[in-house]
Protein backbone atom coordinates (compact mmCIF):
# COMPACT_ATOMS: atom_id res chain seq x y z
CA UNK A 1 0.00 0.00 0.00
CA UNK A 2 2.88 2.26 0.77
CA UNK A 3 4.54 1.34 -2.42
CA UNK A 4 0.87 2.21 -4.38
CA UNK A 5 0.66 5.62 -2.21
CA UNK A 6 3.80 6.91 -3.30
CA UNK A 7 2.84 5.92 -6.99
CA UNK A 8 -0.16 7.92 -7.07
CA UNK A 9 1.61 10.68 -5.32
CA UNK A 10 4.56 10.87 -7.84
CA UNK A 11 1.89 11.07 -10.72
CA UNK A 12 -0.27 13.79 -9.26
CA UNK A 13 3.08 15.49 -8.58
CA UNK A 14 4.32 14.79 -12.26
CA UNK A 15 1.13 16.95 -14.09
CA UNK A 16 1.30 19.59 -11.80
CA UNK A 17 4.69 20.32 -14.80
CA UNK A 18 7.87 20.89 -12.68
CA UNK A 19 10.81 21.93 -14.45
CA UNK A 20 14.22 21.56 -13.64
CA UNK A 21 15.35 25.29 -13.65
CA UNK A 22 19.36 24.80 -12.82
CA UNK A 23 19.47 21.59 -15.45
CA UNK A 24 18.20 23.30 -18.38
CA UNK A 25 20.37 24.51 -21.22
CA UNK A 26 18.50 26.77 -24.06
CA UNK A 27 16.84 25.29 -26.97
CA UNK A 28 14.33 26.52 -29.55
CA UNK A 29 11.51 28.13 -28.00
CA UNK A 30 9.37 27.68 -31.42
CA UNK A 31 9.53 24.90 -33.94
CA UNK A 32 11.86 26.02 -36.85
CA UNK A 33 10.92 24.70 -40.15
CA UNK A 34 8.59 21.79 -39.14
CA UNK A 35 5.06 20.78 -39.48
CA UNK A 36 4.49 19.11 -35.88
CA UNK A 37 2.78 15.94 -36.28
CA UNK A 38 1.42 13.41 -33.95
CA UNK A 39 4.03 11.73 -31.13
CA UNK A 40 6.83 13.38 -29.01
CA UNK A 41 10.19 14.07 -30.79
CA UNK A 42 13.25 13.82 -28.22
CA UNK A 43 16.67 15.20 -29.99
CA UNK A 44 19.54 13.42 -27.73
CA UNK A 45 23.20 14.61 -28.20
CA UNK A 46 26.42 13.81 -27.34
CA UNK A 47 28.83 16.89 -27.51
CA UNK A 48 32.80 16.77 -28.30
CA UNK A 49 34.45 18.75 -26.14
CA UNK A 50 37.43 18.53 -24.03
CA UNK A 51 36.70 21.85 -22.21
CA UNK A 52 36.68 21.49 -18.70
CA UNK A 53 38.85 17.83 -18.86
CA UNK A 54 41.99 17.71 -17.18
CA UNK A 55 44.66 16.12 -18.54
CA UNK A 56 44.03 13.36 -16.32
CA UNK A 57 40.50 13.19 -17.56
CA UNK A 58 41.43 13.13 -21.05
CA UNK A 59 43.83 10.33 -20.79
CA UNK A 60 41.41 8.30 -18.94
CA UNK A 61 38.64 8.89 -21.27
CA UNK A 62 41.29 8.47 -24.36
CA UNK A 63 40.16 11.93 -25.75
CA UNK A 64 43.14 13.64 -26.42
CA UNK A 65 44.01 16.10 -28.82
CA UNK A 66 41.49 19.00 -29.36
CA UNK A 67 37.83 19.04 -29.52
CA UNK A 68 35.28 20.22 -32.50
CA UNK A 69 32.96 21.60 -30.14
CA UNK A 70 30.53 19.78 -31.77
CA UNK A 71 27.82 17.31 -31.90
CA UNK A 72 29.87 13.54 -31.88
CA UNK A 73 26.04 11.44 -31.50
CA UNK A 74 22.66 12.75 -32.35
CA UNK A 75 19.48 10.69 -32.20
CA UNK A 76 16.31 11.19 -32.47
CA UNK A 77 13.66 9.37 -30.25
CA UNK A 78 10.10 9.67 -31.95
CA UNK A 79 7.38 7.90 -29.25
CA UNK A 80 4.31 7.23 -30.76
CA UNK A 81 1.11 8.93 -29.68
CA UNK A 82 -0.44 6.25 -28.13
CA UNK A 83 3.10 5.67 -26.14
CA UNK A 84 3.17 1.95 -27.69
CA UNK A 85 5.44 2.02 -29.96
CA UNK A 86 9.39 4.29 -30.50
CA UNK A 87 11.37 5.03 -33.28
CA UNK A 88 15.09 5.83 -32.65
CA UNK A 89 16.96 7.54 -35.80
CA UNK A 90 20.48 8.00 -35.69
CA UNK A 91 21.61 11.03 -37.62
CA UNK A 92 24.86 11.24 -38.92
CA UNK A 93 27.25 13.45 -37.69
CA UNK A 94 28.18 14.54 -41.44
CA UNK A 95 25.32 14.90 -42.40
CA UNK A 96 25.52 17.74 -45.39
CA UNK A 97 22.32 20.19 -44.43
CA UNK A 98 21.09 23.64 -44.03
CA UNK A 99 21.41 25.43 -40.96
CA UNK A 100 18.34 27.57 -39.31
CA UNK A 101 19.00 31.14 -39.13
CA UNK A 102 20.97 32.46 -36.27
CA UNK A 103 19.43 35.29 -35.00
CA UNK A 104 22.36 37.52 -36.34
CA UNK A 105 22.73 35.64 -39.53
CA UNK A 106 22.99 37.65 -42.61
CA UNK A 107 23.05 36.80 -46.49
CA UNK A 108 22.43 33.45 -47.47
CA UNK A 109 21.53 30.35 -45.61
CA UNK A 110 24.55 28.45 -44.19
CA UNK A 111 25.36 25.04 -45.33
CA UNK A 112 27.81 23.04 -43.44
CA UNK A 113 27.86 19.30 -41.51
CA UNK A 114 24.98 19.00 -38.84
CA UNK A 115 27.01 18.65 -36.22
CA UNK A 116 28.92 21.98 -36.61
CA UNK A 117 25.68 23.68 -35.82
CA UNK A 118 26.21 23.56 -32.20
CA UNK A 119 29.45 25.83 -32.23
CA UNK A 120 27.65 28.15 -33.70
CA UNK A 121 24.65 28.28 -31.96
CA UNK A 122 24.38 25.70 -29.05
CA UNK A 123 21.81 23.18 -28.29
CA UNK A 124 19.05 26.07 -29.53
CA UNK A 125 20.61 26.09 -33.06
CA UNK A 126 21.02 22.11 -33.28
CA UNK A 127 17.63 21.71 -32.10
CA UNK A 128 16.33 24.26 -35.12
CA UNK A 129 18.27 22.68 -37.89
CA UNK A 130 17.17 19.11 -37.16
CA UNK A 131 13.93 21.08 -37.47
CA UNK A 132 14.44 22.22 -40.28
CA UNK A 133 16.32 19.15 -41.98
CA UNK A 134 13.86 16.85 -40.79
CA UNK A 135 10.70 18.70 -40.97
CA UNK A 136 9.66 17.90 -37.77
CA UNK A 137 8.82 19.19 -34.12
CA UNK A 138 11.24 18.87 -31.23
CA UNK A 139 9.86 18.74 -28.27
CA UNK A 140 12.78 17.60 -25.73
CA UNK A 141 16.13 18.09 -25.97
CA UNK A 142 18.75 16.15 -23.95
CA UNK A 143 22.81 16.65 -24.13
CA UNK A 144 25.71 15.13 -23.00
CA UNK A 145 29.53 15.11 -23.08
CA UNK A 146 32.65 12.49 -22.97
CA UNK A 147 32.38 12.54 -18.94
CA UNK A 148 29.34 12.72 -18.35
CA UNK A 149 28.37 9.90 -21.31
CA UNK A 150 30.77 7.71 -18.88
CA UNK A 151 28.82 8.88 -15.61
CA UNK A 152 25.61 8.02 -17.10
CA UNK A 153 26.51 4.93 -18.18
CA UNK A 154 27.80 4.10 -14.47
CA UNK A 155 24.96 5.59 -12.64
CA UNK A 156 22.49 2.92 -14.52
CA UNK A 157 24.44 0.11 -13.79
CA UNK A 158 26.70 -0.43 -16.96
CA UNK A 159 26.54 -1.36 -20.60
CA UNK A 160 26.08 -4.48 -22.79
CA UNK A 161 28.62 -5.03 -25.72
CA UNK A 162 28.90 -7.97 -27.83
CA UNK A 163 30.69 -8.60 -30.82
CA UNK A 164 31.43 -11.54 -33.19
CA UNK A 165 35.01 -10.34 -33.50
CA UNK A 166 37.80 -9.08 -31.59
CA UNK A 167 37.41 -4.79 -32.06
CA UNK A 168 40.59 -2.79 -31.67
CA UNK A 169 40.91 1.00 -32.14
CA UNK A 170 43.89 2.69 -31.22
CA UNK A 171 42.04 6.51 -31.67
CA UNK A 172 39.56 5.58 -29.11
CA UNK A 173 41.39 3.32 -27.12
CA UNK A 174 38.71 0.43 -28.06
CA UNK A 175 40.03 -3.10 -27.60
CA UNK A 176 38.07 -6.39 -26.79
CA UNK A 177 37.12 -9.89 -27.42
CA UNK A 178 34.54 -11.61 -29.16
CA UNK A 179 31.53 -12.14 -27.56
CA UNK A 180 29.05 -10.34 -24.67
CA UNK A 181 30.68 -8.29 -22.21
CA UNK A 182 29.19 -6.09 -19.21
CA UNK A 183 31.00 -2.83 -19.75
CA UNK A 184 31.53 0.41 -17.22
CA UNK A 185 31.28 3.80 -18.60
CA UNK A 186 35.07 3.97 -19.74
CA UNK A 187 34.77 1.06 -22.03
CA UNK A 188 31.38 2.09 -23.27
CA UNK A 189 32.19 5.72 -24.31
CA UNK A 190 35.46 3.74 -26.27
CA UNK A 191 33.26 1.31 -28.35
CA UNK A 192 30.54 4.00 -29.21
CA UNK A 193 33.22 6.29 -30.20
CA UNK A 194 35.26 3.80 -32.39
CA UNK A 195 35.04 4.55 -35.93
CA UNK A 196 38.48 2.61 -37.51
CA UNK A 197 37.62 -0.84 -36.98
CA UNK A 198 35.38 -3.11 -39.36
CA UNK A 199 33.01 -0.98 -41.16
CA UNK A 200 35.41 1.96 -40.68
CA UNK A 201 33.42 5.31 -40.48
CA UNK A 202 30.41 6.70 -38.70
CA UNK A 203 27.66 4.03 -40.13
CA UNK A 204 28.98 1.35 -38.31
CA UNK A 205 29.75 3.57 -35.28
CA UNK A 206 26.20 4.91 -35.14
CA UNK A 207 24.87 0.62 -35.43
CA UNK A 208 27.26 0.17 -31.98
CA UNK A 209 25.30 3.22 -30.57
CA UNK A 210 22.11 2.12 -31.70
CA UNK A 211 22.46 -1.75 -30.17
CA UNK A 212 24.14 -0.39 -27.02
CA UNK A 213 21.12 1.54 -26.55
CA UNK A 214 19.05 -1.29 -27.38
CA UNK A 215 20.66 -3.09 -24.58
CA UNK A 216 20.93 -0.45 -21.85
CA UNK A 217 16.93 -0.09 -22.78
CA UNK A 218 16.45 -3.97 -22.22
CA UNK A 219 18.33 -4.56 -18.88
CA UNK A 220 16.46 -1.17 -17.29
CA UNK A 221 13.49 -2.79 -18.01
CA UNK A 222 14.16 -6.29 -16.64
CA UNK A 223 15.26 -5.02 -13.57
CA UNK A 224 12.43 -3.18 -12.87
CA UNK A 225 14.00 0.70 -13.00
CA UNK A 226 11.65 1.90 -15.73
CA UNK A 227 8.72 -0.52 -13.95
CA UNK A 228 6.53 2.11 -12.51
CA UNK A 229 6.75 6.10 -11.86
CA UNK A 230 8.53 5.59 -8.86
CA UNK A 231 11.33 3.54 -10.16
CA UNK A 232 11.52 5.14 -13.49
CA UNK A 233 11.89 8.66 -11.22
CA UNK A 234 15.07 6.99 -9.36
CA UNK A 235 16.41 6.28 -12.67
CA UNK A 236 16.07 9.60 -14.14
CA UNK A 237 17.29 11.06 -11.23
CA UNK A 238 20.63 8.96 -11.84
CA UNK A 239 20.46 10.19 -15.21
CA UNK A 240 20.27 14.00 -14.70
CA UNK A 241 23.52 13.69 -12.82
CA UNK A 242 25.38 13.94 -15.61
CA UNK A 243 23.26 14.82 -18.39
CA UNK A 244 21.59 18.41 -19.21
CA UNK A 245 17.69 19.28 -20.96
CA UNK A 246 16.47 22.33 -22.59
CA UNK A 247 14.03 24.70 -20.84
CA UNK A 248 10.90 22.70 -22.32
CA UNK A 249 11.89 19.58 -20.74
CA UNK A 250 11.02 18.83 -16.89
CA UNK A 251 11.18 16.27 -14.87
CA UNK A 252 7.77 14.91 -15.17
CA UNK A 253 8.38 14.34 -19.09
CA UNK A 254 11.90 12.62 -18.26
CA UNK A 255 9.73 10.37 -16.14
CA UNK A 256 6.79 9.88 -18.47
CA UNK A 257 8.90 8.88 -21.64
CA UNK A 258 11.20 6.70 -19.56
CA UNK A 259 8.14 4.77 -18.32
CA UNK A 260 7.08 4.45 -21.80
CA UNK A 261 9.92 3.14 -22.72
CA UNK A 262 10.31 0.65 -20.64
CA UNK A 263 6.95 -0.97 -21.22
CA UNK A 264 7.56 -1.35 -24.82
CA UNK A 265 8.38 -4.77 -25.79
CA UNK A 266 11.40 -5.24 -28.32
CA UNK A 267 9.20 -5.45 -31.45
CA UNK A 268 7.67 -2.10 -30.55
CA UNK A 269 11.01 -0.88 -30.27
CA UNK A 270 12.70 0.49 -34.03
CA UNK A 271 16.04 1.79 -35.00
CA UNK A 272 17.35 3.19 -37.72
CA UNK A 273 19.75 5.60 -39.56
CA UNK A 274 19.12 8.01 -42.26
CA UNK A 275 18.83 6.66 -45.74
CA UNK A 276 22.37 7.97 -47.57
CA UNK A 277 22.79 8.76 -51.02
CA UNK A 278 26.40 9.61 -51.06
CA UNK A 279 28.80 8.76 -48.52
CA UNK A 280 31.74 10.77 -49.57
CA UNK A 281 30.50 14.14 -50.86
CA UNK A 282 33.32 16.44 -50.98
CA UNK A 283 32.97 20.20 -50.09
CA UNK A 284 35.39 22.86 -50.42
CA UNK A 285 36.21 24.11 -47.14
CA UNK A 286 34.27 21.45 -45.32
CA UNK A 287 35.78 17.81 -46.41
CA UNK A 288 33.92 14.96 -46.86
CA UNK A 289 30.21 15.20 -46.26
CA UNK A 290 27.33 12.86 -46.33
CA UNK A 291 24.40 13.53 -48.69
CA UNK A 292 20.71 12.21 -47.57
CA UNK A 293 18.83 10.38 -50.00
CA UNK A 294 16.21 12.77 -51.17
CA UNK A 295 13.12 10.19 -51.32
CA UNK A 296 13.79 7.57 -48.44
CA UNK A 297 15.06 10.07 -46.02
CA UNK A 298 11.83 12.25 -46.85
CA UNK A 299 9.41 8.91 -46.19
CA UNK A 300 11.58 8.38 -43.23
CA UNK A 301 10.21 11.95 -41.76
CA UNK A 302 7.03 11.77 -43.09
CA UNK A 303 6.55 8.17 -41.28
CA UNK A 304 7.60 9.51 -37.67
CA UNK A 305 5.19 13.05 -38.75
CA UNK A 306 1.95 10.91 -39.38
CA UNK A 307 3.18 8.17 -36.27
CA UNK A 308 3.60 5.37 -38.34
CA UNK A 309 6.35 2.06 -37.82
CA UNK A 310 9.93 2.88 -39.84
CA UNK A 311 10.36 -0.58 -40.28
CA UNK A 312 8.43 -2.52 -43.16
CA UNK A 313 8.53 0.49 -45.28
CA UNK A 314 9.90 -0.19 -48.64
CA UNK A 315 9.78 4.07 -49.17
CA UNK A 316 12.32 3.72 -46.53
CA UNK A 317 13.85 0.71 -47.00
CA UNK A 318 13.59 -0.62 -50.81
CA UNK A 319 13.75 -4.73 -50.75
CA UNK A 320 16.11 -5.88 -53.57
CA UNK A 321 15.08 -8.42 -56.09
CA UNK A 322 19.07 -10.17 -54.71
CA UNK A 323 20.71 -8.18 -52.12
CA UNK A 324 24.30 -8.68 -51.49
CA UNK A 325 26.23 -8.39 -47.79
CA UNK A 326 28.99 -6.27 -49.03
CA UNK A 327 30.49 -4.48 -51.99
CA UNK A 328 31.21 -6.03 -55.11
CA UNK A 329 33.65 -3.61 -55.64
CA UNK A 330 35.79 -5.26 -52.83
CA UNK A 331 35.79 -8.83 -53.98
CA UNK A 332 38.33 -9.72 -55.83
CA UNK A 333 37.52 -12.96 -57.97
CA UNK A 334 39.31 -15.27 -60.44
CA UNK A 335 36.82 -17.71 -62.52
CA UNK A 336 37.29 -20.12 -65.26
CA UNK A 337 34.81 -19.15 -67.70
CA UNK A 338 34.59 -15.98 -69.87
CA UNK A 339 31.08 -15.96 -69.86
CA UNK A 340 30.49 -15.99 -66.33
CA UNK A 341 33.53 -13.79 -65.80
CA UNK A 342 31.75 -11.20 -68.10
CA UNK A 343 28.80 -11.51 -66.00
CA UNK A 344 30.30 -11.39 -62.62
CA UNK A 345 32.17 -8.10 -64.18
CA UNK A 346 29.16 -6.26 -65.17
CA UNK A 347 27.73 -7.07 -61.19
CA UNK A 348 30.29 -4.79 -60.28
CA UNK A 349 33.26 -7.55 -58.87
CA UNK A 350 37.02 -7.27 -59.28
CA UNK A 351 37.68 -10.49 -62.18
CA UNK A 352 40.24 -11.87 -63.54
CA UNK A 353 39.35 -14.16 -66.42
CA UNK A 354 41.44 -17.78 -65.84
CA UNK A 355 39.52 -19.40 -68.92
CA UNK A 356 42.37 -19.98 -70.31
CA UNK A 357 43.76 -22.56 -67.72
CA UNK A 358 40.24 -24.32 -67.03
CA UNK A 359 39.96 -27.88 -67.56
CA UNK A 360 39.20 -29.49 -70.32
CA UNK A 361 36.37 -31.35 -69.35
CA UNK A 362 34.11 -29.86 -66.49
CA UNK A 363 33.69 -31.22 -63.19
CA UNK A 364 30.00 -32.83 -62.57
CA UNK A 365 27.77 -30.31 -60.61
CA UNK A 366 27.23 -26.32 -60.25
CA UNK A 367 30.02 -24.03 -59.61
CA UNK A 368 32.31 -24.36 -56.86
CA UNK A 369 33.37 -21.25 -54.94
CA UNK A 370 36.39 -20.99 -53.18
CA UNK A 371 36.93 -18.37 -50.58
CA UNK A 372 39.55 -17.39 -47.58
CA UNK A 373 38.35 -18.60 -44.06
CA UNK A 374 37.14 -14.89 -42.59
CA UNK A 375 35.62 -13.88 -45.92
CA UNK A 376 32.02 -15.24 -45.35
CA UNK A 377 30.47 -12.63 -46.10
CA UNK A 378 32.04 -11.46 -49.18
CA UNK A 379 31.16 -15.48 -49.87
CA UNK A 380 27.98 -15.09 -49.80
CA UNK A 381 28.26 -11.88 -51.66
CA UNK A 382 29.40 -13.61 -54.72
CA UNK A 383 27.45 -16.69 -54.43
CA UNK A 384 23.90 -14.27 -53.89
CA UNK A 385 25.12 -13.33 -58.02
CA UNK A 386 25.71 -17.40 -58.92
CA UNK A 387 22.67 -19.00 -57.13
CA UNK A 388 23.47 -22.60 -56.72
CA UNK A 389 26.82 -22.93 -56.25
CA UNK A 390 28.89 -25.01 -53.45
CA UNK A 391 30.90 -22.74 -51.14
CA UNK A 392 34.33 -24.37 -49.93
CA UNK A 393 36.54 -22.09 -47.67
CA UNK A 394 40.02 -22.19 -47.77
CA UNK A 395 41.73 -22.23 -44.41
CA UNK A 396 44.64 -19.48 -45.57
CA UNK A 397 43.20 -16.02 -44.81
CA UNK A 398 45.56 -14.47 -48.20
CA UNK A 399 43.62 -17.21 -50.54
CA UNK A 400 42.35 -15.78 -53.54
CA UNK A 401 38.59 -15.82 -54.29
CA UNK A 402 37.92 -18.66 -57.41
CA UNK A 403 34.64 -20.07 -58.88
CA UNK A 404 35.45 -23.10 -60.97
CA UNK A 405 32.49 -23.65 -63.12
CA UNK A 406 31.09 -27.44 -62.75
CA UNK A 407 29.09 -28.97 -65.88
CA UNK A 408 25.43 -27.91 -64.99
CA UNK A 409 24.23 -24.24 -66.60
CA UNK A 410 24.91 -21.75 -64.61
CA UNK A 411 22.99 -18.96 -63.70
CA UNK A 412 24.13 -15.41 -62.77
CA UNK A 413 21.87 -12.88 -60.79
CA UNK A 414 22.21 -8.85 -60.41
CA UNK A 415 22.89 -8.40 -57.22
CA UNK A 416 22.21 -4.65 -55.35
CA UNK A 417 24.42 -3.49 -52.95
CA UNK A 418 23.03 -0.75 -50.70
CA UNK A 419 24.98 0.43 -47.39
CA UNK A 420 21.98 1.25 -45.98
CA UNK A 421 21.14 -2.17 -45.82
CA UNK A 422 24.53 -3.38 -44.52
CA UNK A 423 24.76 -0.61 -41.99
CA UNK A 424 21.57 1.28 -40.98
CA UNK A 425 18.25 -0.45 -42.58
CA UNK A 426 15.39 0.39 -40.31
CA UNK A 427 15.00 -2.88 -37.55
CA UNK A 428 13.30 -3.63 -34.14
CA UNK A 429 15.58 -4.21 -31.03
CA UNK A 430 15.15 -7.77 -31.83
CA UNK A 431 17.75 -7.94 -34.30
CA UNK A 432 20.51 -5.74 -32.44
CA UNK A 433 20.05 -7.26 -28.97
CA UNK A 434 23.02 -9.44 -27.51
CA UNK A 435 21.57 -12.97 -27.14
CA UNK A 436 22.76 -16.18 -26.05
CA UNK A 437 25.20 -14.21 -23.47
CA UNK A 438 24.80 -15.76 -19.90
CA UNK A 439 26.95 -14.31 -17.68
CA UNK A 440 27.95 -11.36 -18.87
CA UNK A 441 32.03 -10.93 -18.17
CA UNK A 442 33.27 -7.50 -17.65
CA UNK A 443 35.77 -5.99 -20.25
CA UNK A 444 39.45 -5.77 -18.97
CA UNK A 445 40.87 -2.50 -19.31
CA UNK A 446 43.65 -1.92 -22.07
Amino acid sequence: MHRLALGLTLIVTLTSGSYLGSQAVSAASEPSGSTGGRGTNILVVGVDSRSGLSAAEKRRLHVGGEGCDCTDVMMLVHLSEDQRRASIVSIPRDSYVEYAASGDALGPARRGKINGAYKIGRGRLTVRTVEKATGLRIDHYLETGFAGFEQAVDNLGGATVCTDKPLKDENSGLDISAGTHRTDGNESLRYVRARHINRAGDLGRVRRQQRMVSDMLARLSSEGALADPVNTLRTVQELLKSVRTDDRTGLDDLVRIGWALGRLSADRTEFSTVPIADFDHRVPGVGSTLIWHEARSRALWEALRADRPITGDPRIQPVPETPALTNPAAVHVRVDDATVAEGLRRNGFVVTDTSASAPPVRPAGPPVISYPVGREADASTLAAALPGSRLRVVGDRNAAFDVAVGSQPVVIKTVTYDRNVAEGAPVTAESLRCTGTSPAQPVARP
